[in-house]
């Protein structure tokens, strides 16, 4: 049995550049993480300065955006990407205000999400547009931001 994921980059001799995560996720995921990315940088401008992590074979690399404490991660998969997000308690007494807002299949992940020491580990799938939409709620109850639509 091996610790390695074949659906995450899991070289770790290979940071991951622009063409490999578009190579990776697919040309239509890779645009919406790049939608993902223009969106935090607009919203959140000067506020973070994403890196890369490298997680072992077993999670593979990883982009993290962190200001004192941590916002959330990027995660390439293979034809997908996803999303990592942990909320603390005040931060899931908030997520519950809009949770009927957010899609059906994202309240479902949001409640099953595991509950660790330090909070809820939320991990989406991002696939098309309106969870992108979810993100961008989810994100701003973890940080206001400062430029909104």
């Amino acid at each position: 049995m091996t610790t390695e994921n074949p659906e995450r980059l899991i070289d770790k001799t290979e940071t991951p550049t622009p063409e490999r995560i578009e190579k990776h996720v697919g040309k239509r995921n890779y645009a919406l993480w790049r939608a993902l990315e223009e969106e935090i940088a607009r919203r959140y401008p000067g506020v973070f300065e994403p890196d890369w992590l490298y997680g072992g074979k077993k999670h593979g690399w990883s982009l993290r955006y962190k200001k004192n404490r941590s916002f959330c991660t990027l995660i390439p998969e293979k034809n997908r990407f996803a999303l990592c997000i942990v909320f603390g308690v005040e931060e899931q007494a908030k997520v519950e205000t809009i949770k009927e807002e957010l899609q059906p299949i994202v309240r479902e992940q949001y409640d099953a999400a595991a509950v660790y020491h330090d909070g809820k580990w939320l991990l989406l799938g991002v696939s098309n547009k309106a969870d992108l939409k979810d993100v961008l709620a989810l994100l701003a109850i973890k940080r206001s931001p400062k430029i909104i639509k």
